[in-house]
């Protein structure tokens, strides 16, 4: 009987061979915090008396970037004392998204294993690592031992066939499999992505895709390793280790396969207050919008902001609708610059913050107000993710979001296209 991508990594980093099901305590390649998560990490390795870290580490500062409030200050500070006493790496502010920069600094390759003090962190999924968010206590223990315990989760392996429609992008994609699996349809397993509609998306997409696994409850979700994956890592890792790419073996066991079709997909969106409460835009025509944010660790790279930006080229946004842009990283906010995108943005009368998270958790810049409606390409639009639990925060892609801000009501972007 073959493995399926999980159980070849866990066995790998384990020194044996597990199946779904199996317990084991297994080796850890690389881990993170940020800046929601980082001051338990480092709590948690002082009372243990950890004088040396046993597995790499970095922490980026991001979530609220710069500091919003005295307190999150201190919060900076006790990171930065601490990058620099254990000589650990730290993205300070404007390095953007620990999603977006730990895999930009090729850091991360195929067949990893990853821990992240965030729940997000099933993004490096797409570079074929098998990586999950734990705790903050998890990852202090993982850093006095350099190892942790893990259960090899079931897979479930979903087929998405079909050519994307004009509109249809990788937001659309992921938010019409979490609508028909559910918010818990994949808890505790890890999601094998194929198919011709998969094998199509460039990086970013399949970024965009294996960020949001963790919202059908998925532990790990895994892309193809082609082509443009090891062109891109090439372009990154500069040697530091060979890349090679992890496979499911022929014969794997997986505990279910599902098939979608996008040939006919429309414009999706999420409604609150439930990320798999999924509709399309046609249903949501009229909806006024108060709001719309373009970034996070979900949708703020360079392929994003080219759609965003085509669709504003030479127009403004609708009076009354606050328009907020945060790109994923210092790099990509630095490409979009040379492209010329931060100036059709600014042109639009987008407000354009430091590469981070802000609007997204809802710290700062952007908290909407009572009774509020945000379109988002964020990934949660769980009551008071935005800092406000009296707001109404509506999910879609790129494309979406700058039709509506142009409108000033949910717009379906094939309008613009």
């Amino acid at each position: 009987m073959g493995n399926t991508i999980a159980e070849k990594i866990l066995s790998s980093h384990a020194g044996k061979t597990l199946k779904a099901g199996d317990f084991a305590v297994c080796r850890v390649d690389f881990c993170f915090g940020q800046d929601g998560t980082s001051a338990i990490i480092i709590d948690r390795i002082k009372e243990l008396g950890i004088e040396k870290l046993q597995a790499p580490f970095c922490m980026v500062i991001d979530h609220s970037a710069p500091s919003p409030n005295e307190g999150v200050s201190r919060v900076h500070k006790k990171m930065r004392a601490f990058a620099r006493d254990s000589r650990t790496g730290l993205y300070d502010i404007g390095c953007g998204v620990c999603h977006q920069v730990i895999p930009e600094s090729g850091q991360i390759l195929p067949g990893d294993l990853v821990l992240g003090a965030d729940s997000h962190t099933c993004t490096y999924g797409a570079l074929g690592a098998f990586s999950t968010g734990v705790g903050s206590t998890d990852l202090a223990i993982t850093l006095a031992t350099g190892k942790n315990w893990f259960r090899v989760p079931e897979t479930i392996r979903m087929v998405v066939k079909g050519k994307a429609p004009k509109g249809i992008y990788a937001k659309d994609i992921i938010l019409h499999i979490i609508g028909k699996v559910g918010a818990n349809g994949a808890t505790y397993k890890a999601v094998e992505f194929h198919g011709p509609a998969i094998d199509s998306l460039g990086l970013d997409g399949r970024f965009t895709i294996a960020n949001m696994a963790v919202e059908m409850g998925a532990k790990a979700g895994f892309m193809p390793q082609d082509e443009k994956t090891l062109s891109w890592l090439k372009k990154r890792a500069k040697g530091r280790r060979k890349i090679r790419p992890i496979t499911a073996d022929k014969g794997a066991e997986y505990e279910k396969t599902l098939e979608f079709d996008i040939s006919k997909l429309k414009p999706q969106v999420s409604v609150p207050h439930s990320v798999d409460n999924v509709t399309t835009v046609a249903e949501l025509k009229g909806v006024s919008i108060n709001e719309a944010f373009l970034g996070t660790c979900t949708n703020a790279r360079i392929s994003d902001f080219k759609v965003a930006a085509a669709i504003l080229k030479s127009k403004k946004i609708a009076p009354g609708v606050k328009f907020i842009v945060a790109p994923s990283s210092r790099a990509i906010m630095m490409e979009a610059l040379k492209l010329g995108i931060i100036d059709t943005f600014i042109r639009a009368g987008a407000v354009v913050v430091a590469p981070g998270c802000g609007p997204c958790v809802g710290t700062h810049n952007g908290v909407p107000a009572d009774g509020e409606v945000v379109i988002s390409t964020a990934n949660r639009n769980f009551k008071g993710r935005m800092g406000n639990p009296n707001a109404f925060i509506y999910l879609a892609s790129p494309a979406t979001v700058a039709a509506s801000a142009l409108r000033g009501r949910i717009t379906d972007p094939r309008e613009f296209l």
